[in-house]
C-alpha cells in the first residue's frame, strides 16, 4: 500500500508518501508545496490543486491521509487553511482516492504512544520508523510523513470518500 500523507496549510504544505509492508515502512518521497503570499487567495488554492494533482500522478498513491485542524487563536489563519484543506479533500477526491483524516492527537498516540508528545518526539519518530539519519525537513513534511505513518498505524480506518 501506498500512503501519501498530507500537512495542510497555505503557504507551505507538507507531503509524504511511504509504501507499508505489513510493519515495514519505506519512504518513497516527502516536501513542500509551496504558495507565494504576493499572489490572491484563489491563485495559491489553484496552485495547490495543480500541484498536489501532479504529484499524485508522478507517486499513484493507494490511500491519502489528511491532518484535521486543530483549533487555532489566529482565525484568519484557521480560515486560509481551513480553505487550502478544503481543496485538498476535493482534490483527491476528484481524483478517486480514498480519504481518510486524522487529528493530532491520534497522529501522536499513533506515533508514540503519548497524546501530549511534543513535536520533536514525533519527529524523532518519524526517522526512526522510516530508518532515516536525521529528521525530514522541512517540518511540514516531517508532519506529513507522520500523518501517513499514523495511516498505517490505524487498524480500523474511517474514511471521508470511498
Amino acid at each position: 500500500m501506498r500512503i501519501l500523507g498530507i500537512d495542510p496549510g497555505t503557504a507551505t504544505i507538507g507531503f509524504g508518501l511511504i509504501d507499508v509492508q505489513g510493519r515495514s515502512y519505506k519512504i518513497v518521497d516527502f516536501g513542500h508545496i509551496s504558495t507565494s503570499k504576493k499572489f490572491s487567495s484563489a491563485h495559491r488554492l489553484n496552485e495547490i490543486a495543480h500541484d498536489l494533482n501532479a504529484l499524485c500522478q508522478k507517486w499513484n498513491p493507494t490511500v491519502c491521509a489528511v491532518e484535521e485542524l486543530f483549533f487555532s487563536k489566529n482565525v484568519k489563519t484557521a480560515m486560509q487553511v481551513a480553505q487550502a484543506r478544503g481543496v485538498i479533500l476535493q482534490t483527491l477526491n476528484h481524483a478517486g482516492y480514498p480519504i481518510y483524516e486524522y487529528n493530532p492527537l491520534h497522529i501522536k498516540v499513533a506515533l508514540t504512544g503519548d497524546g501530549k508528545a511534543i513535536k520533536s518526539q514525533v519527529q524523532k519518530m518519524v526517522a526512526i520508523l522510516l530508518k532515516m539519519d536525521s529528521i525530514p525537513k522541512p517540518d511540514d513534511a516531517a508532519d506529513a510523513l507522520a500523518v501517513a505513518i499514523c495511516h498505517a498505524h490505524t487498524p480500523i480506518h474511517h474514511t471521508t470518500t470511498q
